[in-house]
């Protein structure tokens, strides 16, 4: 069961400091105690949302020293991406991801291609002239929703009081879809900590190059 993989420790502290309006810090760990960087934790609550989805985060996924940056990107639904290449190659980006399916074929140093993300979900990117490359788009249709910072610190503010659904996702989690979905009740100001069962980072499980 997914809610058995997590190991939750919950501190209330404090009330919300405007009436209806909740904030929730998660603090995110692996196993090890280690921060789970470039985790996306979002809130949809019961009611539902209304209006435009708007969200105060990049809109640029960029190509430089043949690496997608950043590596993960969060955007709502109706963003508009922006792909420069500030590589002196060429790159061919592309996605075969349900949320968006789309390809931009070669281009290259200083040029730039745009996107529109007009569904909600997590976009896988790759390039078709460098495998190693690879990053994720995660488009969300809720205005509460945050990125992990390198601390493993995630903040959604002035959320509504009251029952929704809370979702964490990253590359990591060793769940279906690599995601946990909660329905959790929010009030006042509350922090958790949640240690999650997550892969080893990539880099940590690759094997460099002329080692044995």
């Amino acid at each position: 069961m997914l809610m058995r993989r997590l190991i939750i420790a919950v501190v209330w502290f404090g009330i919300a400091t405007s009436a209806n309006a909740a904030q929730l810090q998660l603090d995110l760990k692996g196993p090890d105690g280690r921060p789970v960087a470039d985790a996306v934790v979002s809130f949809t609550p019961a009611a539902g949302v209304s209006g435009a989805v708007k969200l105060d985060t990049p809109r640029e996924m960029a190509q430089q020293h043949i690496t997608f940056v950043p590596h993960v990107l969060l955007v709502p639904v109706g963003a508009v991406v922006s792909f420069p290449n500030l590589d002196r190659v060429r790159h061919h980006v592309y996605s075969f991801s349900p949320a968006k399916r789309f390809e931009l074929k070669l281009y290259g140093q200083e040029q730039a291609r745009t996107v529109l993300f007009d569904k909600a979900g997590v976009v896988a990117l790759g390039c078709n002239i460098h495998d190693k490359m690879s990053a994720f788009i995660v488009v969300v249709d809720t205005p509460y929703a945050a990125q992990s910072d390198a601390n493993g610190r995630a903040t959604l503010k002035t959320v509504p009081d009251g029952p929704g659904v809370l979702t964490i996702w990253s590359e990591r989690l060793k769940t279906h879809d690599n995601q946990i979905v909660q329905r959790v009740a929010l009030q006042g100001q509350r922090q958790e900590t949640q240690v999650l069962d997550v892969r080893p980072p990539v880099a940590a499980m690759a094997t460099p190059m002329g080692s044995n």
